[in-house]
């Protein structure tokens, strides 16, 4: 039984990784999850350069505003980027008329030019010229800086001192008290940090599901089309058949899932040893920043048990997916009926990893913490979860637990059922086979 088992799971595995179309798939994934990682370094490749500054030129008229706007272009940079960095702009003034900036401009292509100039009403006057249209964050921190600049003109013709000055712009002194003691500001902060990123770590996981159900379905329908099942069948039971399915399905797909981490560390790897730029400045020290306020929060000495728990819940769950996806497939004979059963799977997945990207909005309720406990979800909603500290370690057990409990379920009365729909060739009346082998399961 165990050689017939071990055969069935090689011969399946063959199919699926000793091919040219898994091959070619895994190279093109490769390429283009190291060329994302490494973006900016492919395009200065074809002649962009994502480090080469904006430059932008100052005829001031005022003879009072150019030093004003380049501070507080300056300011409004280091704002948006989080921390203080080289700027991405290149300030000049330049010296001659209207025209012959135009001229300049429409010849180098991408260059801004700013005018400045006493309005009676207004104060300033300011007129941005380009060749083409203005990057949105260039043209919106431009005109912010510029009615800074404005701002400060008018605080200065008021004759407001440097300390009155000081005192008006100035942050606030916030002082921020959590009577929790359990909780912490480092903490808060992580709810709005892995509400974002949590959902995208989970989304190979997501889709190696859709594939994991989508695979078994073909591989099962494949056999029943060609007649080969009742050649399988003949030589080994149905069990056995089952049995090697599940198998062979997860460990594709915990291999392609392998794969896809190892590409993406061979992506890292090329972008530190090649030393690429930062697409957005301060997107390098902005994750940075992430991963120090992770390790350094509650969250980071939890990651310990939260890993290894989340892992085997995803493995668990991969599981429920294959065991599921045979038993529906067992039912149909085409891959249209197939696709019909598995809408339903792939909704039930579908608001699982929604409700994951949601999961702080519904902080305290209930419904969500219900919605945790429950299979095929589970894997995708729980770890999330509990990150944002909505449950505890014991819930996510919990899940596990019901988990493993489903599995046992599908296993017992799936089996059944996949005895009954393997060398069923008949396509009409799909639901009610399905409930006919139901049926006939509970006599038995």
């Amino acid at each position: 039984m165990r050689n017939k088992l071990n055969y069935l799971i090689g011969v399946s595995l063959k199919r699926k990784m000793k091919t040219k179309w898994f091959l070619i798939a895994n190279i093109i994934l490769a390429i283009l999850i190291v060329g994302v990682i490494n973006i900016d370094s492919v395009i200065n490749f074809f002649g962009g350069d994502f480090n080469e500054k904006q430059k932008i030129y100052i005829i001031d008229n005022t003879n009072e505003t150019y030093n004003l706007f380049e501070n507080q272009l300056l300011t409004y940079e280091i704002s948006l980027n989080g921390s203080e960095s080289e700027s991405s702009y290149e300030i000049t003034a330049y010296e001659d008329g209207v025209d012959e900036v135009k001229e300049l401009i429409s010849e180098e292509g991408n260059e801004i030019a700013l005018i400045f100039d006493t309005d009676e009403d207004n104060l300033l006057k300011a007129t941005v010229i380009s060749d083409g249209y203005i990057d949105t964050i260039d043209y919106q921190l431009i005109v912010s800086a510029i009615n800074s600049a404005k701002t400060v003109l008018a605080l200065n013709n008021l004759q407001i001192t440097e300390e009155e000055y000081n005192q008006i712009y100035s942050s606030a002194n916030i002082e921020r008290v959590i009577l929790d003691e359990t909780k912490t500001g480092e903490d808060e902060d992580m709810n709005t940090i892995m509400s974002t990123v949590f959902p995208v770590v989970i989304l190979p996981f997501f889709m190696l599901t859709i594939f994991l159900v989508q695979m078994i379905g073909a591989e099962v329908n494949d056999e029943k089309t060609t007649k080969g099942m009742e050649i399988i069948i003949s030589n080994v039971s149905p069990k056995t058949h089952f049995s090697a399915k599940v198998i062979a399905g997860n460990i594709f797909v915990l291999s392609q899932g392998a794969l896809l981490l190892i590409f993406s560390i061979v992506g890292l790897l090329i972008r530190r040893l090649s030393g690429g730029s930062n697409i957005i400045n301060g997107v390098g020290d902005e994750v940075s920043s992430v991963i120090s306020d992770i390790m350094n929060s509650s969250i980071g000495s939890q990651l310990i048990y939260i890993i290894p728990l989340t892992l085997l819940l995803m493995i668990l769950t991969f599981v429920s997916y294959s065991l599921l996806a045979g038993i529906l497939a067992s039912m149909t004979t085409t891959i249209e009926d197939f696709q019909q059963l598995q809408t339903p799977i792939m909704i039930i997945s579908l608001i699982g990893y929604y409700l994951s990207m949601m999961a702080g909005l519904f902080k305290g309720a209930i419904i969500i913490r219900v919605l945790s406990y429950i299979p095929l979800i589970s894997a995708i909603l729980s770890p999330s979860l509990l990150v944002l500290g909505q449950i505890g370690v014991i819930d996510v057990i919990l899940s596990i637990m019901i988990t493993i409990g489903f599995n046992y379920l599908l296993i017992k009365y799936g089996l059944k059922i996949y005895k009954v729909g393997i060398l069923n060739y008949s396509s009409s009346g799909l639901w009610k086979k399905m409930f006919k082998a139901i049926k006939s399961k509970e006599n038995q």
